[in-house]
């Protein structure tokens, strides 16, 4: 089969090989960049970028939620963790590279949003389109005749269509040209309508994560069963301020915990030691001295104060008290001690800076259920995280505590630099070995060390968000607007009577749709068949 003389295999060559584009120019590129940056292609390009470099903050622990994790992943590791430190995946949400992309995001939808927002507004003002010419082309095109002696006695075809069409939520325009009258109907605005409200919502999603970010704050707390807690800087282990924070955002509350109740699991041999469930029942005083009790679960925050109170984890305080030599109290507390494994098998740090001979300092280890590792010979572990055989094991130091130096120190750590080991391997004195009620000497009769008591902790977590209630209303409007433009159809319906010769007249029915409809073809006929019968009714008298 030869080809049409007007085909052509490629594009011809150019007559003027001189002619070439002018330069854009630097307000050209602009512009080329500005049209870029606010299409659709790009905007949701970003918003999964967005979602690919949050996922950093879900693989390592961050600053702003979990302070302590961040310290143990150095200490676990020292090579990988500074590296990962510069490229800031310890600030994730904070980070310049995550904020370059939130607001190129944010940039791209407002660019996207105005535009589209003006034309939707000037469509819906707008007439319906002209009739095309020939409907034949369209989705659903079907043509019926109307008999000359039919139409005698039937209403006006275009105008009973035109009523028809409104009835069933259309807006409606009527045309005419030389041969034939026509109804343009079209519906389903809504659709455009919950676009926009879909991303008018994810944009006021980021504005309210943004205003959030800067002018709340998060803390953490450790608190051990019968001490309380007060909303107040010097009170909190750790604090995350926003950019904006001001210490007036702070409400005045307080927490005590009263009781941490903990159930782990013993029927299953496979998951013995499981936690089940934690409690922490608290007393809180809020705004204005009110005073009430309340529960604080893993997965059930406590709110006050404008705040939210969550349950992040817990541990074991065992109570010591170190008197010296004369049988004076010289320390005495509850101290967390931090857990290194599933079994609780804790880490604690005890500091003696006066009283005593010299400064004592201790690293502690806590077994609750106290077990010989099967994995080191003479060492002990946990085999169960409950209190059924608890026992404290310290090693002891004399010397430089650093206290003295006015440099702040973290209550979880102990430089041995400056001290000297009198108690725990690799000595050839045994570590210091205590089951609650227990009394006995330090070395070198620098007096003596007792477990009184082994209460719980429970770490909290204070978060405060002012924006939290706007994004709970943002999201509910992502949601409708997506329901809205995924499932209400945008279509528009014709129905032209067109004049034969005899007086009959032929009505062709056709539709088009803005994307998928696959009812479209149904509503061309449901209307079809309702003019139809509008047509053919006999009239009433």
């Amino acid at each position: 089969m030869s080809r049409p003389s007007d085909h052509i295999d490629s594009a011809p060559p150019r007559e003027d090989p001189d002619v070439v584009q002018p330069r854009l120019g630097p307000v050209g590129w602009v512009r080329w960049f500005w049209r870029q940056l606010t299409s659709m292609r790009t905007a949701l390009f970003l918003l999964l970028l967005l979602a690919i470099a949050a996922v950093p903050g879900s693989l390592v622990p961050q600053r702003s939620s979990d302070p302590n994790g961040v310290t143990e992943y150095f200490t676990k590791n020292p090579q990988l963790a500074p590296v990962l430190d510069k490229l800031q995946f310890f600030d994730v949400y904070t980070s310049v590279w995550f904020s370059a992309i939130y607001l190129l995001l944010f940039a791209s939808l407002i660019g996207c949003i105005i535009p589209r927002t003006k034309h939707h507004f000037d469509a819906m003002r707008a007439k319906p389109p002209k009739t095309p010419v020939r409907l034949t082309r369209m989705a659903g095109f079907q043509a019926r005749i109307l008999p000359a002696e039919v139409r005698a006695s039937a209403p006006e075809p275009i105008e009973a269509a035109r009523e028809i069409l409104k009835a069933s939520r259309y807006r409606v325009a009527l045309y005419q040209d030389a041969r034939s009258t026509s109804v343009s109907a079209e519906r389903g605005y809504l659709r455009e309508s919950g676009n926009l409200v879909f991303h008018i919502a994810l944009l006021g999603v980021l504005i309210a994560i943004g205003v959030g970010g800067g002018f709340g704050y998060t803390g953490q707390k450790v608190v051990v069963e019968g001490q309380s807690f007060v909303n107040s800087l010097p009170s909190y282990n750790s604090f995350n301020p926003g950019r904006f924070f001001s210490d007036h955002a702070l409400e005045p509350f307080s927490i005590r915990v009263d009781k941490l109740d903990v159930s782990y699991e013993t029927k299953n041999e496979n998951a013995v030691g499981t936690p089940l469930d934690y409690t922490a029942h608290v007393t809180t005083t809020g705004p204005g001295d009110a005073t009430s009790t309340s529960t604080i679960k893993v997965n059930e925050p406590l709110s006050i104060g404008g705040t939210n109170v969550y349950l992040l984890g817990n541990g074991y305080a065992p109570t010591i008290t170190v008197k010296n030599t004369k049988g004076d109290v010289v320390f005495t507390d509850s101290v967390p001690f931090l857990p290194q494994d599933a079994r609780l098998t804790s880490l604690g740090f005890v500091k003696v800076p006066d009283g005593l001979a010299k400064q004592v300092g201790m690293i502690g280890f806590f077994y609750p259920t106290v077990a010989e590792s099967q994995t080191a010979a003479g060492a002990l572990t946990s085999k169960f995280p409950g209190l059924d055989d608890p026992v404290l094991s310290l090693n002891v130091y004399v010397g430089d505590l650093g206290v003295d130096s006015g440099v702040p120190q973290s209550v979880y750590s102990l430089n041995t630099d400056n001290l000297t080991q009198l108690a725990g391997p690799p000595t050839k004195t045994k570590a210091l070995e205590l089951r609650p009620g227990q009394t006995v000497e330090l070395p070198n009769g620098l007096g003596t060390i007792s477990l009184d008591d082994v209460k719980r902790y429970a770490s909290l977590d204070v978060h405060h968000d002012p924006a939290q209630g706007w994004v709970l209303v943002f999201a509910v409007l992502i949601l409708a607007g997506l329901l809205t433009s995924l499932f209400v159809p945008r279509r528009r319906i014709w129905v032209k009577a067109v004049e034969n010769a005899d007086g009959s007249l032929t009505l062709e029915y056709a539709g088009l749709a803005r994307g998928e409809d696959p009812n479209l073809i149904a509503a061309v006929t449901a209307v079809a068949d309702q003019h139809a019968t509008a047509l053919t009714r006999p009239p009433t008298t």
